[in-house]
C-alpha cells in the first residue's frame, strides 16, 4: 500500500511555485517538467475543470448540501473512523488538520487545530463543503479520490494560490468489496517535514478504519485477519476476510487478494477449505477459540486471528446446543488440568468464585493459555449463553482504550453517530469481560475503571447519565502486579478489587503431563492418529519451553506439517534445522567429558555455534545421531 512519495525541493517553494502560476495564468499552459507526474497530472485536470489558480476568494461557501442528511449517509464511515480521529488528534492534531471526508471529498469531519481555520482564510474548509478537484482543484482529499491512493501535495503544489502555505497528506478509506468511500487527511502549515512518518500513521489508522467497516458491514459474521508474517497481525498491512459460519468468503480487502494471489472477483463466494486445504468447521472452532492460528497452504504459511466473532456464535461451528449441564461444564476445566491435581482444584476454586460474582486473576507466563483458561470458566458457569468480551489491554493504543472500553456517545466527537457506540463493558453485559494484560492497563484509566467495579455504573465519553452493568470479570496478566503497586504503576485499590480468587496458571515446564497435553493438541490439530518416536519425546520433555503452551503448539503444528502422505509417528526428521537447534540447545549442559567422542562433538557444536546440523555434518553424521551422543551429556 505504501507510495514512494518524491518530493521536488527548492530554495522558496512558494516562491517558485508562484512564478509557475503567473505563468500559467498569463499564457494559459502549464510548463513542462516542474512539477512532479503526479501533481503535474492533477493541475493539468484542475486547468481543464476552467479553475482561476490566482482566484483568491473562496468558492462555495454554501455547497447546498444539508450536512445532517450528508452525515446520515455515511453514517458506517463515520461510526468506523471516529475512534481512529481521536487517536490522531492526540497524536497529530496540535499540529495541524485531520480531515475525514467522503467518496466524493465532501467533508464530515474537522479534529485538530481548528483555529487557525479563519486566521489564514479557510473558512470554506468545513463540514458539509466539498473540496473535489473540479472545485479547489490540486488538494489531498480531492486528488486521493481521483487518484485511488495515498496523495502527498506538498507545501507550494496546491494548484490554487492561496491554499499554498499548506502541505497535505491522505489515504483512501476502502470498504469491504474495495470501493474507495472515504478519504483520511492531515493538513498542516509548511513543508510536510517527514511525509513517510505521517503517511504510516494515517495508513495504519486507515487500516483500523477498514478493519471497523469490515465488522459494521458483516455484524452477523467473522470477521478474520491474516498475513504470512505473524507480527503483521493487527496492522495496515494484514488481509481481511468476511466469513460466514459455514465458510464461504463474503468479502476481502486488496491485501487479502495480493497475498493469496487471487483477484476480488474469484476469491468472494469460494469456501475457506479451497483456499486453505482445511475443512472449514475445524477451521473455524479453533479461530472462535481465540488467539492467532497457523495453517500451512498452497501458498505457503499463514496466520490468522478473529477480529469479530458473531455473539452467538456455538464454539463448536456446528449448530446451537441446549444449554449444557453440570457435569459437563465441570468437564472443559477437568481437560484444561489433565493430570495436575493442583491445577485442577484451582480451576474448580476459580469457576466457584465466579459463579458467586467474585472476580477472578489470572497470572501467568505468556503462552501459558490465560485467554483459553478465561473462555473455559466463562463457558462452565451461569453466564455460558452470554457475551464473552475479551479486552487486551497492551495491544489498543493508549489514545484508544478509553473509547472501546466505555463507548462513546452523539456529539463525544464531530460526526459521531446518534445514539453513540457501545463499549466493550455494555457488549459484555450480562456475560463475562475478560481484561488481558490488566497489568499493561495507562494509570489514567485504572481509576475510571475501578469506579466502574465498584458501583457496577457506566458511562460512555460525552455522556453524563451512567447505566447499570452486570457483567462477570477476569483480569490476566504476566506482570508481578505486587511489585506494580509497590513502584506505584498500578493502584492498589484496583488490585485488591479484581483479586477476588488468584490462580497461577503453570508454566509447562511445571507440569508432569506433558505427554497428555502432546496428545490434546494433537487432537485439536486434527492428528488423532498420530503419535511421536521415542526419540522426539524425550527432545521435548527435556526442553524447558519458555514459550509454553503456545510454543509447544507451534512445535507440533510444524512437524505435522513436514509428514509425507501416510505418516502417523513425528520423529527427529519431521522438525526443521532451527527448531532441532533451539530444542536440544538446552540439552548441551557443561559436564566432565568421559570419552574423545563427546569431546570431539563439543568442539564441532562450539565451532558452529551450537548449529546442530552443521556440526553433524563436520562429523559426518546425521542429525539424529548426533542428537542420540548429545543425549548423553545430560547425564
Amino acid at each position: 500500500m505504501a507510495q514512494d512519495i518524491r518530493i521536488k525541493t527548492a530554495a522558496d517553494p512558494l516562491q517558485e511555485s508562484r512564478e509557475f502560476r503567473l505563468k500559467l495564468a498569463s499564457e494559459g499552459e502549464l510548463p513542462q517538467g516542474v512539477l512532479r507526474d503526479e501533481i503535474d497530472a492533477s493541475w493539468r485536470r484542475s486547468l481543464e475543470h476552467g479553475l482561476n489558480c490566482l482566484e483568491g476568494d473562496q468558492v462555495g461557501l454554501e455547497q447546498g448540501h444539508d450536512l445532517q442528511l450528508l452525515l446520515d449517509s455515511n453514517r458506517l464511515l463515520i461510526d468506523a473512523a471516529t475512534p481512529e480521529l481521536e487517536y490522531l488528534v492526540s497524536q497529530q492534531g496540535k499540529g495541524g488538520l485531520i480531515i475525514l471526508g467522503d467518496a466524493q471529498a465532501n467533508v464530515l469531519a474537522i479534529e485538530g487545530q481548528t483555529e487557525f481555520l479563519k486566521t489564514f482564510g479557510l473558512r470554506d474548509l468545513k463540514p458539509g463543503s466539498c473540496w473535489s478537484e473540479s472545485l479547489r482543484g490540486t488538494n489531498a482529499i480531492g486528488t486521493a479520490v481521483v487518484e485511488g491512493r495515498p496523495t502527498l501535495i506538498n507545501c507550494g503544489e496546491h494548484y490554487l494560490d492561496r491554499l499554498s502555505p499548506f502541505s497535505c497528506t491522505s489515504v483512501p478509506l476502502r470498504d469491504p468489496q474495495g470501493r474507495v468511500v472515504g478519504v483520511l487527511d492531515l493538513t498542516r502549515q509548511g513543508v510536510m517535514a517527514q511525509p513517510q512518518d505521517n503517511l504510516s500513521t494515517l495508513m495504519l489508522a486507515a487500516g483500523n478504519i477498514e478493519s471497523r467497516m469490515f465488522g459494521l458491514c458483516y455484524p452477523d459474521h467473522l470477521v478474520l485477519a491474516f498475513h504470512n508474517r505473524p507480527q503483521y497481525l493487527g496492522s495496515a498491512w494484514h488481509g481481511l476476510l468476511a466469513l460466514s459460519l459455514d465458510g464461504e468468503v463474503l468479502a476481502a480487502n486488496e491485501r487479502a487478494c495480493d497475498l493469496l494471489q487471487i483477484r476480488r472477483e474469484a476469491l468472494v463466494g469460494r469456501r475457506s477449505s479451497d483456499l486453505i486445504g482445511e475443512r472449514s468447521p475445524q477451521f473455524i472452532a479453533r479461530l472462535l477459540q481465540g488467539g492467532v492460528s497457523s495453517v500451512q497452504t498452497a501458498k505457503g504459511e499463514f496466520f490468522f486471528r478473529a477480529l469479530q466473532v458473531p455473539r452467538h456464535t456455538n464454539l463448536s461451528g456446528s449448530a446451537p446446543a441446549a444449554r449444557a449441564p453440570s457435569a459437563q461444564k465441570t468437564q472443559i476445566l477437568e481437560e484444561l488440568a489433565g493430570r495436575d491435581s493442583r491445577f485442577a482444584r484451582a480451576l474448580r476454586m476459580a469457576r466457584q468464585g465466579l459463579a458467586n460474582e467474585l472476580p477472578v486473576l489470572l497470572l501467568g507466563e505468556t503462552g501459558t493459555g490465560k485467554e483459553v483458561v478465561a473462555r473455559a470458566l466463562h463457558q462452565s458457569g451461569p453466564r455460558a449463553d452470554k457475551p464473552f468480551v475479551a479486552v487486551n489491554c497492551a495491544a489498543i493504543p493508549e489514545g484508544l482504550i478509553e473509547s472501546e472500553l466505555f463507548g462513546y456517545r452523539e456529539g463525544a466527537f464531530t460526526g459521531s453517530r446518534r445514539g453513540g457506540m457501545v463499549g466493550r463493558l455494555m457488549q459484555a453485559h450480562g456475560g463475562t469481560l475478560f481484561l488481558d494484560e490488566i497489568g499493561d492497563m495507562p494509570l489514567s484509566l485504572q481509576a475510571r475503571l475501578l469506579r466502574v467495579l465498584q458501583e457496577r455504573k457506566v458511562a460512555p465519553l460525552g455522556a453524563g447519565e451512567e447505566q447499570d452493568i452486570d457483567v462477570a470479570v477476569i483480569c490476566a496478566t504476566h506482570r508481578d502486579l505486587k511489585r506494580l503497586v509497590q513502584d506505584k504503576h498500578f493502584r492498589e485499590d484496583l488490585y485488591y478489587r479484581i483479586n477476588g480468587v488468584s490462580l497461577r496458571l503453570p508454566a509447562l515446564r511445571e507440569r508432569d503431563d506433558l505427554a497428555g497435553m502432546i496428545g490434546s493438541v494433537l487432537h485439536k490439530f486434527g492428528a488423532t492418529n498420530v503419535s511421536l518416536d521415542k526419540d522426539l519425546s524425550e527432545l521435548l520433555a527435556g526442553y524447558d519451553w519458555p514459550g509454553n503452551i503456545r510454543q509447544l503448539e507451534m512445535v507440533l503444528r510444524s512437524a505435522l506439517a513436514m509428514r509425507e502422505e501416510g505418516e502417523t509417528v513425528l520423529g527427529l526428521d519431521h522438525l526443521t534445522d532451527s527448531l532441532l537447534d533451539d530444542l536440544t540447545a538446552s540439552c548441551r549442559q557443561p559436564g566432565s567429558i568421559r570419552e574423545n567422542e563427546l569431546e570431539l562433538i563439543r568442539n564441532a557444536l562450539d565451532r558452529h555455534q551450537g548449529n546442530v546440523s552443521a556440526a553433524a555434518d563436520s562429523l559426518g553424521i546425521s542429525r539424529a545421531t548426533l542428537y542420540r551422543k548429545l543425549k548423553q551429556l545430560r547425564g
